[in-house]
């Protein structure tokens, strides 16, 4: 970020005079709430930080590591006192104050838009480190960051920095948001879309793959009677023979070629009856396969989409969120999981998904469907605390666009799983219900 423009831009922020809420929204991002609505976010990101303004930004997750638990406790609703440039350089310092029974706790806000140092620092009134985004040792750098420390100052900087003026500050820091979303969409939309086509290419290619049904029925009829021929000519056969001809019952030659040799002739005729069992029941469950891979094929093929539609970062973050990888947790490939703003969110990919979602979901989780209209079923899990309007809604946005690509108005009902009684299968009926509209036009 260029020095000019981060000292045109502390100006804008010094009419401010206390944070209303202050935490992370992504792993670098920092959403700070000025005077209750003036929300402003700081991109933390090593050689990339920014500040910028933008309508909405969904938080990935609730963050409760030691240095977002200092961060809310000292600055959530605190007086700010001073906000400066610290040595007139990248350097932004809020001076705050929390006013408890006891006595005024004063605490410095630090923020360094420093390069590959970029940095959120907690400092207390003697400027010692509380908690840092990022801790820095004396292996990296002259400058150590850790807890307990006194933090050193920053040498100044061997040049004069060029001026950049800015005409209106509130525009220029929404065209910030605007340009970085802008490129790290189209990167991320390219890289989550090919890796979502190899996964549909391996599904495309096993569909492909599977044999017809009649194909299976008539392999089960030949070997089934290519087994009863083996044990009518018992005495003519030799063991640990894999080819050999008989005569078929109405006086034609057939051969029989096995897929091993066998010491026994009942031996190869028990193989070739096995063989027929396994074509029938192949047969049999053939249709399942398909429905299940025709409906992972178009689940991919809906995802694709709605990461093509996605209009910010924001969104691909929350349809691919970061997986803890533990051997112990088995993936269900029926259901796919987001989380929104630190809630667990799950959506059927498929009727079996959908079946297992209502029957493992609590009574106070909240399920979403769309309205007289078949659709993926969408739970919420809850720990019996009230959702937010906004989570709902975002809930309700993914049921649509797992569900059509159609560009329309569409209705969607959401309940508390109590209310919504199993029918049959994934089909259910539900009252006590509440509707929102999504609009994807």
């Amino acid at each position: 970020m260029k020095l000019s423009h981060l000292k045109q831009i502390i100006i804008y922020l010094q009419k401010f005079t206390k944070i209303s809420a202050i935490h992370r929204v992504s792993d670098t991002i920092m959403k700070v709430a000025f005077d209750r609505d003036e929300e402003v976010y700081f991109e933390m990101q090593r050689s990339n930080s920014t500040i910028f303004k933008c309508p909405s930004y969904p938080r990935s997750k609730v963050y409760n590591a030691p240095f977002d638990v200092l961060l809310s406790k000292r600055f959530n609703r605190s007086n700010i006192l001073s906000m400066e440039l610290l040595n007139d350089d990248k350097i932004l310092r809020i001076k705050t104050s929390v006013a408890s029974a006891y006595k005024q706790e004063i605490s410095y806000l630090q923020i360094e838009f420093t390069g590959k140092y970029t940095n959120i620092i907690l400092l207390d009134e003697e400027e010692i480190v509380l908690e840092a985004l990022r801790h820095v040792d004396l292996f990296s750098s002259f400058r150590e960051v850790r807890v307990g420390q006194k933090l050193l100052l920053v040498p100044n900087a061997p040049f004069v920095a060029k001026e950049y003026p800015i005409e209106d500050v509130e525009r220029f820091l929404y065209a910030q948001y605007e340009k970085e979303q802008e490129q790290k969409l189209s990167s991320l939309k390219k890289q989550k879309v090919s890796q979502l086509n190899k996964k549909l290419k391996k599904l495309q290619k096993l569909s492909s793959s599977l044999e017809e049904e009649q194909r299976l029925i008539e392999d089960a009829e030949l070997f089934q009677h290519q087994g009863n021929l083996v044990l009518s000519n018992m005495h003519t056969i030799q063991p640990y023979k894999r080819v050999f001809e008989l005569d078929d019952y109405d006086g034609k030659s057939v051969t029989i070629e096995l897929l091993k040799a066998y010491p026994s002739v009942a031996m190869m005729a028990n193989s070739l009856f096995a063989r027929s069992k396994k074509s029938k029941q192949k047969a049999k469950h053939l249709h399942i396969e398909k429905e299940s891979l025709t409906a992972k094929i178009e689940h991919i093929l809906l995802f694709i989409h709605t990461v093509e539609e996605a209009k910010d970062v924001a969104k691909i973050a929350l349809l691919f969120p970061k997986r803890v990888q533990s051997k112990k947790i088995k993936v269900n490939e029926s259901i796919e999981t987001f989380f929104i703003e630190g809630y667990k969110v799950q959506l059927g990919k498929n009727e079996k998904g959908n079946i297992e979602l209502l029957e493992n979901a609590r009574a106070k989780d909240v399920w979403i469907h769309m309205k007289d209209c078949p659709s993926a079923h969408v739970l919420v899990t809850t720990d019996k605390q009230n959702v937010p309007t906004n989570v709902i809604e975002s809930a309700a946005r993914l049921c649509v666009d797992f569900t059509t690509t159609a560009k329309d108005k569409y209705l969607v009902d959401y309940t508390p799983r109590r209310e919504v009684t199993i029918q049959h299968g994934a089909n259910v009926l539900y009252n006590k219900y509440k509707t929102i509209e999504v609009d994807t036009r």
